[in-house]
């Protein structure tokens, strides 16, 4: 009966069961925190008994008090409540680091050089065989550095010398590797170190380098044993030059000082062949991955024209030289057998074109004479065509000022003779031993400049022929030559800005002041209105006449009021100005003044009043003017005589550079752009000259100073942007036998072109005879 009752009701109980079950599991138990101001997960304040001080949690409701004072407690306890207030601090924004960048690309990629040099040398030696070793590898080879323990006064101009303070051969060569270490180990691969007694054939030391990995731990020269027979391993020879890895050195630099102050030995190379093998673990090899190290040792007073067997020709260094002449001899010797390789080389290229075009689609016409020099420049219309110009032995039918004919000179006369030789010897190589040519006379020369192959010649020859029976006759034979333009060579500079500041300099006489004022107008509108980063500076010029009035009657005292004008409507600009006092006037002489007056670094042009400058020109002044490299002087547009070049015509407006407008004076050298450092040291060379010949000051000008004795780049070329306007200007006669000859050349020249001069004759010969 128990069970009957319960299975009606057993469901119910058990889903009751199971509810409370499920319920107590699902239910989350928490103790508040008993702190007093405690604050909870989500930021409300407690009190001590869990209820809220101020806030309330968001689903909770307060529960009802029936006892008053215990809500009153409450109200004040919320009353007391203080909010905590923080405050806001925004973040700093910090401003982004300057991105470094490197000046060359070289540099930011890590790419270096492949060859250094360094020759060891002496204070005896460095003007004799230094400047033999530095004449015959320099122009070879990109950085040659000379190392000595002392030096003379006077130093090897084009020579970088490095001087240790010692004459101690081992403090020299751990001086030398020190520094190498300082300066130019970033910037190289391999290192090459020789004495000045060892010629070095430069070419084959840079193709050995090219061959050879960078990262390779290499000691590459002459091995020899050492003295004793003590140490184990082998040293290079200093007597042939060695090769040195950067990795090699970089593994050495740690135990520099070490080597320094532990290895004994009387010689150089004999102490550094100790510290590599004892620090480095590296002996000296003379062969490396199949390449050699060939060198040769000659013997005293050798001929190097007799020396004839294949060590001798195949090495990369000679030893011992005696003397610069038997280095030149060396050097000679060498470079005709590197000459006749490359005969031989170009020679098979020719012979492969040949073989090549034979099987081309138009045959042999497709092989171009002469063979490996580029194709003749076709024109595209009749504007285009390249024009011939006829020459004889003494006269040239096309001439620079525009007249029909001129004396054969200079270089011209040079280049002629030398084509006519070419081709005599090109002729009798082809017709010997049967035929033997001499030249009577050329009848026709032809020439013109190819701007895609070089200069070509045709030459009509008047021949004698002469067979092996000695019979002769007279012959006249055609002949092409061309002189191909040679590889082009990229010279290192070094680095210029256009951000360096140029000071001007303008010298007027009392013949200038009437210029002045156009002159001012014009550099206001280039320089002062664009705010030219330039200084001009005024220099009057009086004699010691009108030095005397100069309170009295200022000769210069317009143009100083206009000075004053332009300085009060460009406020920012300041005109300086000097006076000097002098009977004949002389370049040299002011720049001495003008030179004291301002730092050695400062960038000098000096100009005339007749001169037209803007930006243009003095951004050219910048990048052509190098501190201790070269030194500017442009030439100029000259502007004919209006009245010979526009005779009987209006003026035009403007006045553009053509040849009927004016001509490039390349006799004139007024203008200049030079650094003060160069001056200086320029006429320092010329004191002891100056004091034999006080006159020399005036004879020269600033131009003949700089060629004479600087021993710098004279830097000459044509200058659109640099104008000068016709005046007739005299010449000074105290000058030298040449200046004076140039300046009333280029007097002449401005008058205005032949033709225009011979049209204006003609017209007053015409008005003679009616």
């Amino acid at each position: 009966m128990l069970i009957s009752l319960l299975r009606p009701i057993g469901p119910v109980i058990i889903g009751i069961s199971l509810g409370f079950t499920l319920s107590l599991l699902s239910v989350s138990w928490v103790e508040e925190s008993c702190d007093i101001n405690a604050i909870g997960d989500e930021g409300i304040i407690l009190s001590q008994d869990g209820s809220l001080k101020g806030a309330r949690r968001p689903n909770s409701i307060s529960p009802g008090n029936d006892d008053g004072e215990e809500e009153e407690e409450e109200e004040e306890e919320e009353e007391d409540f203080q909010p905590r207030i923080i405050p806001y601090k925004p973040v700093k924004q910090t401003q982004p680091k300057k991105l470094f960048r490197a000046k060359y690309i070289s540099t930011e990629l890590g790419i270096r050089e492949r060859l250094f040099v360094g020759i060891l040398t002496s204070k005896n030696t460095i003007n004799t065989l230094g400047v033999a070793v530095n004449r015959t590898i320099s122009h070879h080879l990109d950085n040659v550095v000379f190392f000595t323990g002392t030096r003379s006064h006077k130093i090897p101009h084009g020579m970088m010398v490095v001087t240790h303070g010692d004459e101690r051969l081992i403090w020299n060569m751990f001086q030398t590797i020190k520094y190498i270490l300082e300066h130019y180990i970033t910037e190289y691969d391999w290192f090459y170190l020789a004495q000045d007694d060892t010629y070095t054939q430069a070419d084959r030391i840079k193709a050995l380098v090219e061959h050879l990995s960078m990262n390779r731990v290499l000691y590459m020269g002459s091995p020899e044993e050492f003295i004793g027979g003590e140490m184990q391993g082998r040293y290079c020879y200093g007597g042939f030059g060695y090769l040195l890895s950067r990795s090699l050195l970089l593994r050495l630099q740690p135990f520099l000082e070490n080597c320094r102050n532990d290895i004994l030995s009387a010689r150089h190379d004999e102490w550094l062949g100790r510290c590599i093998i004892d620090y480095a673990d590296t002996n000296c090899v003379e062969e490396f991955e199949g390449l050699k190290y060939y060198y040769y040792e000659m013997g005293k007073n050798s001929d190097p024209s007799k020396e004839d067997n294949v060590q001798f020709n195949n090495a990369l260094t000679v030893h011992p030289v005696s003397d610069p002449e038997q280095m030149y001899r060396l050097h000679k010797h060498f470079t005709e057998i590197e000459l006749q390789k490359t005969y031989e080389e170009i020679e098979k290229l020719q012979a492969e074109i040949k073989n090549v075009s034979v099987v081309a689609f138009e045959g042999n016409r497709s092989a171009l004479w002469p063979l490996g020099i580029n194709p003749p420049f076709e024109p595209k219309t009749r504007f285009e065509v390249l024009r011939w110009d006829y020459f004889t032995e003494d006269q040239v039918y096309s001439c620079i000022d525009g007249s029909p004919k001129c004396e054969l000179r200079g270089i011209d006369k040079l280049d002629v003779a030398d084509v006519i030789e070419t081709a005599m010897g090109e002729l009798n190589k082809k017709y010997k031993p049967v035929l033997h040519l001499k030249k009577q006379q050329l009848i026709n020369g032809y020439r013109r400049f190819d701007p895609t192959r070089g200069m070509e010649y045709t030459l009509d020859l008047q021949l004698e022929v002469v067979n092996q029976k000695g019979h002769s006759r007279s012959i006249t034979k055609r002949v092409h030559l061309v002189r191909p333009l040679s590889r082009i060579e990229i010279i290192p500079m070094p680095y210029v800005t256009e951000a360096t500041r140029v000071h001007i300099i303008l010298p007027v006489t009392l013949q200038d002041r009437e210029h002045v004022q156009q002159f001012l107008e014009v550099y206001a509108t280039n320089a002062f209105e664009t705010s030219e980063n330039a200084i001009l500076t005024f220099l009057f010029i009086y004699d010691p006449i009108e030095a005397q009035q100069v309170n009295q009657n200022d000769i210069f005292g317009s143009v100083k009021s206009q000075i004053n004008a332009y300085e009060h409507r460009y406020p920012t600009v300041k005109i300086p100005w000097i006076s000097v006092k002098s009977e004949s006037p002389s370049q040299i002489k002011f720049m001495d003044i003008i030179s004291k007056k301002h730092p050695v670094d400062t960038l000098f042009f000096i100009a005339t009043v007749k001169t037209s400058i803007d930006s243009e020109f003095l951004n050219r002044c910048r990048m052509n003017s190098i501190n201790n490299w070269q030194v500017f002087f442009p030439i100029h547009f000259q502007f004919y005589n209006p009245d010979i070049a526009y005779h009987n015509q209006p003026l035009p407006n403007t006045l553009d550079l053509v040849k009927e407008a004016g001509h490039f004076d390349r006799s004139s050298f007024t203008e200049a752009c030079f650094y003060n450092s160069d001056y200086m040291a320029t006429r320092t060379r010329m004191s002891s000259d100056v004091q034999e010949n006080e006159e020399i000051l005036e004879n020269l000008d600033i131009y003949d100073m700089f060629v004479k004795y600087s021993g710098l780049h004279v830097f000459r070329a044509v200058e659109p942007a640099l104008h000068q306007k016709y005046s007739y200007q005299p010449c000074n006669p105290r000058l030298s036998e040449d200046v004076y000859q140039r300046c009333v050349q280029s007097t002449l020249d401005s008058l205005g072109s032949r033709s225009q001069l011979a049209m204006l004759m003609f017209e007053q010969e015409q008005g003679n005879s009616t």
